[in-house]
């Protein structure tokens, strides 16, 4: 593994623990605050009307893109971003305290949507969304959502291809329904425009090329994404992308094993919703993560939900076996 392949690898784990974690740690407050989605999580048609609601957004972004109201899907993503601030916020800051710092997460993504920037609202909303998520789908909702969602998202990376298509159109918009992984010192996503003054004219079409570089190199957004990176090395890159819904998706199972199944805690004091399923369904989706980056590496766009789901869905499995829970009771059946 090269020195950049290794540095792209650690950060996008490092990323995904965050979520993880934080999905994991807003559980209790989650649940006694009342923000359960679903009147019966046990229900395993919430996982067919979530899947429907998916559909949906799909098409209306695609609309949105082809007819030119990008600024329309931009102006909703901030505004969820702000909003799923507040939920997490909200339960380790007072209201008076989290309502402006959410509303600051919002501004920073619009006025100065950096990779850090993006990097750091993504992994507020992918614990907040994960966290809800997870106490609203019971385990077998749960895990039929992660099944659906994962033959969704490799027919339309590599059949349908229409994911490709949202994904370029998205990463124009520099907004956090993709985690930006940069291999490069110095590396900036934002256009030339946006940069300080100053700079050499021959530097400023360097940028640019660049620039163009990492828009070819999209990743597909939200809750179906895929990691892309189609015609160039790792070595050829200064950053590579990875749909937020890569680290949501498999979370949410994640939460939902810490939620709803009886394994008993292991005791860990930051979060002691955490049981030995819980953790091997974290252990399954990085075992997947590694495999995924490493056939992204090559330089290949692929679906990311069927490795990353079924790691989650296989570590969840086993751990729950391995503790004595019944096969039945583990699907929630």
């Amino acid at each position: 593994m090269t020195s950049r392949a290794f540095r792209g690898t650690a950060f996008a784990a490092l990323l995904f623990l965050l979520v993880q974690l934080g999905a994991l740690a807003l559980i209790p407050a989650f649940q006694a605050n009342g923000y359960q989605q679903f009147e019966n999580p046990q229900d395993p048609t919430n996982s067919l009307v979530y899947v429907g609601l998916i559909l949906v957004m799909t098409v209306l972004m695609l609309a949105a893109f082809k007819y030119g109201y990008d600024w329309v899907v931009r102006a909703f993503v901030v505004f969820t971003s702000g909003l799923l601030a507040w939920y997490v916020l909200g339960v380790f800051l007072p209201g008076v305290v989290a309502i402006p710092a959410s509303a600051l997460v919002a501004v920073a993504l619009w006025v100065y949507p950096e990779w850090y920037v993006i990097d750091a609202a993504g992994v507020v909303m992918g614990a907040g969304a994960a966290g809800l998520f997870g106490i609203s789908f019971g385990l077998l909702p749960a895990i039929l959502l992660l099944a659906v969602l994962a033959v969704y998202d490799a027919i339309s990376v590599y059949g349908t291809e229409h994911m490709l298509d949202l994904a370029e159109g998205v990463m124009d918009l520099r907004i956090p329904v993709v985690l930006v992984i940069p291999l490069t010192l110095g590396y900036s996503i934002l256009p030339d425009d946006e940069e300080e003054d100053g700079e050499a004219e021959e530097s400023d079409d360097e940028s640019a090329d660049e620039t163009d570089s990492h828009d070819e190199e999209a990743s597909t957004p939200a809750d179906e994404a895929a990691v892309e990176g189609e015609g160039e090395a790792i070595d050829e890159r200064d950053a590579f992308f990875i749909g937020l819904g890569d680290a949501v998706m498999p979370t949410v199972l994640v939460a939902s094993a810490a939620q709803f199944l009886d394994a008993g805690s292991l005791g860990f004091a930051p979060i002691p919703a955490l049981n030995v399923p819980a953790l091997t369904a974290m252990v399954g989706t990085f075992v997947g993560l590694l495999i995924l980056l490493r056939m992204v590496f090559a330089g290949r766009a692929h679906a990311g939900l069927p490795l990353l789901n079924g790691g989650a869905i296989g570590g969840y499995l086993i751990g729950a076996l391995a503790v004595g829970v019944p096969l039945t009771t583990a699907l929630g059946l």
